[in-house]
């Protein structure tokens, strides 16, 4: 498969297009969020790899406008899922109503049906209703009344958390934060960055009546992500993701016995899928088309930090996820 990638590479033509596109996602991304580099780049990964993610911050830091806005520059069917205690798995895949006038049932199809899907507050809903999106978010399709329908392609899902509100909410077990192939934590913005959105708003920005138009299409968006999966990426790189997490889970030998005391579960080989396709998908952004080592070490954090799972004594020594991460790297050998 790696010869076979190497072999097919990326010409010229086909490079410049893919940098005019994530070129022009970027400069109408950026009409709607103000700063956010770092978000910018975790939703244009995962729209070109069609990798979910999960994203994590206080309220009001934009999470529902980049959602949109990403959308919005692709053309791209976007629904908003608000998630609730109440919410049912049925809210979210779909139903089957009675129609009188036909005598039959009819197949309502859920919101979870669009290219863009936002699970705002997902640890919110129970934990029945999370299930219900592991078979969309792994299978790409939903079951309603023992029929599959396939959901539309591209499909992202992102979902969002807040950390400071844990009443009435319900914690995502392993197996479903497994399926986000990134977590990305937002930072507050600057000073000047907030004030250039006060003055966004004042001039009538987000006003519904300001869309712009959209910077892509749905199908170009497919045809570059069949471009990120011809990226090259090395056999010794291959060796270096798969190191890295072997490490995870034999902590106690790599690490240093006080960071490896607090670490209980390792990630699993979804991290070292999630590392190969997201790596390329980073090159291609860089205008590579092959993948190096900084690639896979500045996605190191999103990649890693919701599948490593850190015990009690983590937060008694307070020991971060994202400390073990960086000892993780600095115990694996750059190629």
């Amino acid at each position: 498969m790696q010869q076979m990638t190497a072999m097919a590479g990326i010409d010229a033509p086909d490079m410049a297009r893919a940098q005019q596109l994530v070129g022009s996602i970027v400069r109408s991304f950026e009409n709607k969020v103000v700063g956010q580099v770092r978000l910018r780049e975790t939703l244009v990964i995962g729209l070109l790899t069609c990798g979910h993610v999960l994203l994590e911050s206080v309220p009001g830091l934009a999470k529902t406008t980049a959602a949109q806005a990403i959308a919005e520059s692709v053309s791209a069917e976007f629904r908003r899922i608000q998630c609730t205690p109440d919410l049912l798995p049925s809210d979210i895949a779909g139903t089957q109503i009675f129609d009188a006038v036909k005598g039959t049932f009819v197949t309502q199809l859920g919101p979870v049906h669009a290219n863009i899907v936002l699970l705002d507050e997902i640890n919110r809903s129970s934990a029945k209703t999370q299930s219900a999106m592991l078979e969309a978010m792994q299978e790409r399709q939903t079951s309603i009344g023992g029929e599959s329908y396939p959901l539309p392609q591209p499909f992202l899902v992102l979902a969002t958390q807040n950390p400071i509100e844990q009443e009435g909410t319900y914690r995502l077990p392993e197996a479903q934060m497994d399926r986000f192939m990134l977590k990305d934590v937002l930072d507050y913005p600057s000073p000047a960055e907030e004030a250039e959105v006060i003055r966004r708003i004042d001039a009538g920005v987000f006003n519904a009546d300001q869309k712009p138009p959209a910077a892509a299409s749905l199908d170009a968006v497919v045809q570059v992500q069949e471009l990120v999966r011809r990226v090259y990426i090395d056999p010794a790189i291959v060796r270096y993701i798969v190191g890295l997490a072997y490490v995870t889970r034999n902590a106690s030998q790599y690490l240093e016995p006080r960071l490896a005391s607090v670490v209980e579960f390792g990630a699993s080989p979804r991290a070292s899928i999630a590392f190969s396709q997201a790596a390329r998908a980073m090159a291609l952004l860089k205008g590579r088309d092959h993948v190096i080592p900084e690639d896979v070490k500045n996605l190191a954090h999103r990649i890693l930090r919701h599948r490593i799972i850190l015990g009690f004594d983590a937060v008694v020594e307070e020991i971060s996820v994202e400390t073990v991460i960086d000892a993780v790297l600095a115990s694996v050998q750059t190629p």
